[in-house]
Parts: structure tokens; sequence; C-alpha cells
């Protein structure tokens, strides 16, 4: 039987609501980036339909997704060796948000254990 590209080593709660451990760049990307779009999506189309103002409908999303995304990406910092701290950056206009991306996103995490945990992605 073939793995699903969903098996991880981590429970989705932990994935989507602890700030502790490491996940390696598939799972941010398939659980960060495109299961949180495709709520926000959903979400926005769905309190559209049912008759919200446009800003209630782009709002209520964004708090949804808020939580997951921050635990998401420090535990791609984690997996960067770098302290959750690091989620501040988005703070500073386009270039925080670019920074994330290319760090948690195209960056390869540390090989083997480091002080956040064992290595998720099985690199050795």
């Amino acid at each position: 039987m073939n793995p699903s590209p969903f098996d991880d080593a981590m429970p989705l709660p932990q994935i989507l609501f602890s700030l502790k451990g490491r996940i390696p760049r598939k799972t941010f990307w398939l659980y960060g980036v495109l299961a949180l779009l495709l709520v926000s999506v959903i979400l926005n189309l769905l309190l559209g339909i049912a008759g919200f103002s446009d800003r209630v409908a782009e709002a209520v999303p964004n708090l949804v997704i808020l939580w997951p995304s921050i635990a998401i990406s420090v535990k791609r910092w984690h997996d960067r060796n770098k302290a959750g701290w690091w989620v501040l950056i988005n703070f500073i206009p386009v270039i925080g948000a670019i920074w994330t991306l290319v760090e948690n996103g195209f960056l390869r995490g540390t090989i083997g254990d480091n002080r956040f945990g064992p290595d998720l992605a099985g690199r050795l």
C-alpha cells in the first residue's frame, strides 16, 4: 500500500495547534499553505453565500486560520533551528513575508536532531 502524502510523524492536532516540535517542508506546504488556503477560500465563499458582508466574510476566515498558521510557521522555524519568535518577522512589510516564505518553504531544515526535537523528515 502506497503511503499518503498526508502521512506525518506528528498528529494533525499537534501540527495545527502546538508550538512544540519540528515539521519538514512537505508538511509546511500541505498544511500551512495548501490546507489553510483552501479553508480560508471555502469559509469566505460560504459566508458570502450566507449573506454576510464582505468585511465579515474576509475577517472570519483570517481569524480561523490565524493560530494554525502561527503554529505551523513556528515549527518550521524550529526545523531551521531558530526560535519560534522569528514569526514576528512577518510584521515587516513585504520583506518579512518573503523572508518567511524562503526560510520556511524552500530552505532545508537542520539535518538530524536539534534543540527543538528530532528530524521528522528522516534526513540523516
